[in-house]
Order: C-alpha cells, then structure tokens, then sequence
C-alpha cells in the first residue's frame, strides 16, 4: 500500500518538469558579476538576466554615478528580475591615519547597498607590496579592521565579507588562514575566490569544506597559465577542479550564491556576453545546474 509520502512523491515526479525536480536538488544560486562589463552595467543587467542567473554584483563605480539616486538603479536591477547578491566595496585600509575614512567610506557603500534592496558587500585591499610576504602582525590588524566595519554595516543590514585576492594581503591559503581565524564570524564572513586561491597554491574545493562555517558566497572562475603570469578565463577553460568546488557546495549544503567573475574578456574576438555564454554552458553541462 502506498504511503501519503510516496504518494506525494509519486506526484510531484509525475507533474513538476525535470528542471523543477533538478533545482530542488541546488542549495545555492548562481549571480554573475558586471566586472567584464568594465563600467556598461546597465548592459551588465541585461544580459546577465537574459541568460538566466539568479543574482548581479555590481562595482563601487555605480556609487559614484547613482549614489544620490539609489531609486534609479534599483528600478533596473527589479525590473531585470535580478538580485544584487554582492556589491564590491573595494580597499580597506590599516595605516592608523586612513582607517577612519576607510570605515566611513565602507558604510556609505553598505547604506547604497541597502537602498538597493542587496545584503552584502565585498572587502579587498592593495596593501601587499610586490615579492614582500605580509608582516603577521598587519594581517592581524586587517582582520580587526574589518571586524570594526562588519560590526557597522550589521547595524544597517548589511554583511560584509572578505575576499581573498592575489597581489594582495590574503594571497596564500596561509595568509587566508592567519586573517579567518581573526576575523569574527558575528560580523564578517569569507567570499572564497576560487581562482585567486588556487593560484595562491591552495586547493579551493578543499578550502570549501574548511571554510564552510564561515563561508558567505563565491567567485567561481577559472585560470590560465600564459606568460609571464596567468589570466583569468570562462569557467571551463583552464585549470581549476571546478566540479570538485560545485560538489563540495552540494556536500555541505551551501545556501548561499555562487557569483561567476571574469575580470577582464580574455582572448580577442570574444565579448562579456559571450564569455559568459561559454561559462553558462559548463554551469548547465558540467555541474548540471538547472537554468529556468
């Protein structure tokens, strides 16, 4: 005799299309980031929308044109039927003479973020100089700063997070490790660069399990070993584990979104658009992911 629960499993498989049955199986979302765009962020919107991903993340540079109309903006991204998933909020500084305006400048962005109906913002800094390792005692310090700004943009509404970064103070897993374990979870959480940090010389689907309690969102993109140094390319194209990434996600039920970045279109002849055709394509082929 069938029971009420294998009688409402029955039914849903029998009447919920295939793609319904799969996203139900997807804890996370999938964003894309208007970094290719370099600036056209209403086309971003558009054609971010048109290819189906869930949620956008925009740059500080859409402070600066739509800071005083806020409504604007978020007209575009509610009309596109996106979510602004992360907004990058750029440097954070340790010199004691900068951090005040450092903080201040983090919380007028998370206050845009807000009037723009987003959640979260995106911490980096430029304080690594070239071939010189961080001193431990300015990671620290790093860490504490953020804290001071995840503590302010809580108040608001808004959660900051780290992102790990090549060329930066967070460039090596060990470096990831010394700031994770300064930086308190109440008021900042890690967005996990899974192309910086493999190029750092980490393994990112292993720094997803580590991570997991801590971990706010991702950067899912891949790299290319080119002269002299590396480039960033569509997913799919170079030499990350990304289906060990997507899996470990599933593994520990990640509800967060996982945010597709190219900085810059890598080879010529191609466009942001159609770079981020070609990540779509792996997203759909490779991990299965159900585009509505």
């Amino acid at each position: 005799m069938t029971s009420r629960r294998e009688f409402l499993a029955l039914t849903l498989a029998t009447t919920l299309p295939i793609s319904s049955l799969l996203a139900a199986q997807k804890s996370y979302y999938l964003g894309y980031s208007s970094i290719t765009w370099s600036g056209q962020d209403e086309q971003a919107i558009k054609d971010i929308a048109s290819l189906g991903f869930k949620g956008i993340q925009l740059r500080a540079n859409t402070f600066s044109k739509y800071g005083e109309n806020p409504a604007a903006l978020k007209a575009l991204i509610d009309q596109s039927g996106l979510q602004l998933c992360m907004f990058s909020s750029g440097n954070v500084e340790i010199d004691p003479a900068k951090v005040d305006a450092s903080i201040a400048q983090h919380v007028k962005h998370a206050n845009f973020v807000k009037a723009l109906g987003g959640t979260s913002i995106q911490l980096t800094n430029s304080l690594r100089k070239k071939s010189v390792k961080p001193e431990e005692k300015d990671l620290i310090r790093l860490a504490e700063v953020m804290n001071e700004i995840g503590a302010k943009t809580k108040e608001i509404g808004i959660q900051a997070t780290y992102h790990n970064h090549m060329d930066q103070f967070g460039e090596t897993p060990e470096e990831v490790e010394l700031l994770v374990k300064h930086m308190d979870p109440s008021k900042i959480k890690l967005l996990l660069d899974v192309a910086h940090y493999f190029q750092g010389g980490g393994n990112p689907a292993e720094a997803v399990l580590k991570y997991k309690k801590v971990l706010h969102s991702l950067h899912v993109k891949d790299v290319r070993q080119t002269e002299p140094r590396y480039r960033f390319v569509e997913l799919g194209q170079g030499k990350v584990n990304l289906e060990e990434v997507f899996a470990n996600l599933e593994k520990i039920k990640f509800k967060g979104f996982a945010i597709v970045e190219l900085d810059a279109v890598p080879d010529a002849g191609k466009s942001p658009f159609s770079c981020a055709e070609t990540s779509k394509e792996f997203l759909k082929t490779r991990i299965q992911y159900p585009f509505s």
